[in-house]
């Protein structure tokens, strides 16, 4: 009886100090990094990694520097949706940085090129509600088929000209 309490205290305290160093890593990670930055809307957070250094550079040339952060282009504008997008942008920034697993230059994923999107339709509603699709192709329109250097300057290889179609619970 005394033999599996022992080992169980054992155990215990082996899964305490795991914790422990766990969340002792993640906390001064966390620091280090100045994790804290990236929950403000300040702009400098993302550059704080050096492939990020040209699109701010060119973000502070850009006509959007005295109107949009980059929060109010690259995040959903709702509650849920902005830090869902900070969070999962955040582990995959940390994931690829840290195994040096990115193309350079850094491109936009899919999922975040919808954001960005859906978000230039948003601020520019009354200009673009009449051109909101292609009527030769049925397919949304993207911003950056004319647009492509209002936010960074050059478009960066890869970035489509068009958006396949999107449907909104109704044709288009």
């Amino acid at each position: 009886m005394r033999r599996r309490a022992s080992s169980d205290n054992l155990w215990t305290v082996i899964f305490a100090a795991l914790v422990g160093l766990l969340l002792g890593v993640g906390v001064f990670t966390f620091g280090y990094g100045k994790g804290h930055s990236y929950l403000s809307n300040d702009p400098r957070a993302c550059s704080q990694c050096h492939i990020m250094q040209d699109q701010y550079d060119s973000w502070l040339k850009s006509s959007h520097h005295a109107h949009a952060t980059c929060n109010d282009c690259h995040l959903p504008h709702h509650f849920a949706g902005k830090w869902f997008a900070k969070a999962d942008n955040g582990f995959f920034h940390s994931w690829a940085f840290t195994f040096q697993n990115f193309h350079e230059p850094i491109q936009i994923k899919q999922r975040n090129l919808a954001i960005l999107q859906h978000n230039c339709v948003s601020c520019h509603a009354t200009l673009v509600a009449h051109m909101a699709h292609d009527a030769a192709t049925g397919e949304a329109l993207s911003c950056f088929q004319c647009h492509h250097s209002v936010g960074h300057g050059a478009r960066a290889a890869g970035m489509p000209r068009r958006f396949p179609l999107i449907v909104t619970g109704g044709t288009p």
